[in-house]
C-alpha cells in the first residue's frame, strides 16, 4: 500500500504551530528549526510561505488579531445627530456601547495568547487584521459624530489601555506568603498576599473599573466638543 501522504505545508499550518510554540514558550522558541521539526517538514521549506521569522510572528500576531469581534462597529447609515451609528442588523448603537464591547472582546482575544502582545504593541503595520480594527474603531468613530483628530486618538488610547491589560495580571505580582509583607515596612499591604488567589476578581475589575473611567471621561469630552459655542 501506498503511505499515507503528509499534509501539504500552507501558511495557515505554519502560523498555526508558531502560534502553538509561541503560547507555551514565548516569542524566543519560535525558530525556522523547531517549526520544521513541529511540522514534520524541512527548514528551507518555511521560506517558500514566509521570508523571516519575524514575518512568521506578524502572522501569528494578526491571527489573533482576527479573532476580534468588530460586528458592534458594522455601519451604514452615518451618524443620527445623538452618538450613535448604523449597526449591526440595522440598528443604532451609541458609540460608547461598541467601544465597551469591543475592548472586551479585543482583550479576551489577548488574554488568550499573552506571549505575542508584544509583537501587537509594534502597531498593526502591514497586518490585514490589524488594519481592519483599527479601520472599524477609527470609522465608527466619525460616523459617530467624533472628529477625526480626536477618533485617531481614541483609537489609540483604547489599544493603549487594552494592551496594557493583558501584558501580565496585577493580582499574581503577588506572592502566596503573609510574611513577604511585613507591616513594619509595608503597613498597607497586610492582604497582598491574597491578591494572587483572587486573580480573575482583581484583574477584571480592574479592567472594568478604569474602561468605564475612561469612557467616563470620553463622553465628557464628547458633550463639551458638541456643545454649541456662543
Amino acid at each position: 500500500m501506498a503511505r499515507p501522504r503528509k499534509p501539504l505545508l500552507s501558511r495557515d499550518r505554519i502560523v498555526e504551530a508558531a502560534g502553538a510554540l509561541v503560547d507555551a514558550e514565548g516569542l524566543e522558541a519560535v525558530s525556522t528549526r523547531r517549526l520544521a521539526a513541529a511540522l514534520g517538514v524541512s527548514g528551507p521549506s518555511l521560506y517558500n510561505h514566509f521570508r523571516t521569522k519575524d514575518a512568521i510572528l506578524e502572522a501569528v500576531a494578526d491571527a489573533v488579531s482576527a479573532r476580534v469581534d468588530l460586528s458592534m462597529f458594522d455601519a451604514g447609515g452615518g451618524e443620527d445627530g445623538a452618538g450613535r451609528f448604523e449597526g449591526d442588523g440595522g440598528a443604532r448603537r451609541d458609540w460608547r456601547e461598541a467601544l465597551h464591547a469591543w475592548a472586551h472582546s479585543y482583550r479576551d482575544a489577548l488574554a488568550d495568547h499573552p506571549n505575542i502582545v508584544p509583537v501587537l504593541a509594534r502597531g498593526p503595520g502591514r497586518r490585514p487584521a490589524g488594519l481592519r480594527l483599527a479601520d472599524a474603531v477609527f470609522g465608527a468613530m466619525t460616523e459617530a459624530g467624533w472628529p477625526p483628530p480626536h477618533a485617531t486618538r481614541i483609537g489609540a488610547l483604547m489599544r493603549y489601555f487594552i494592551l496594557g491589560s493583558a501584558v501580565a495580571s496585577f493580582a499574581r505580582g503577588f506572592v502566596d506568603d503573609e510574611a513577604a509583607y511585613d507591616p513594619v515596612d509595608y503597613p498597607h499591604l497586610g492582604q497582598a498576599h491574597l491578591l494572587a488567589e483572587r486573580r480573575h476578581e482583581v484583574d477584571e475589575g480592574a479592567f472594568e473599573t478604569g474602561l468605564t473611567a475612561l469612557l467616563d471621561g470620553l463622553s465628557l469630552q464628547y458633550e463639551a466638543l458638541r456643545e454649541p459655542r456662543a
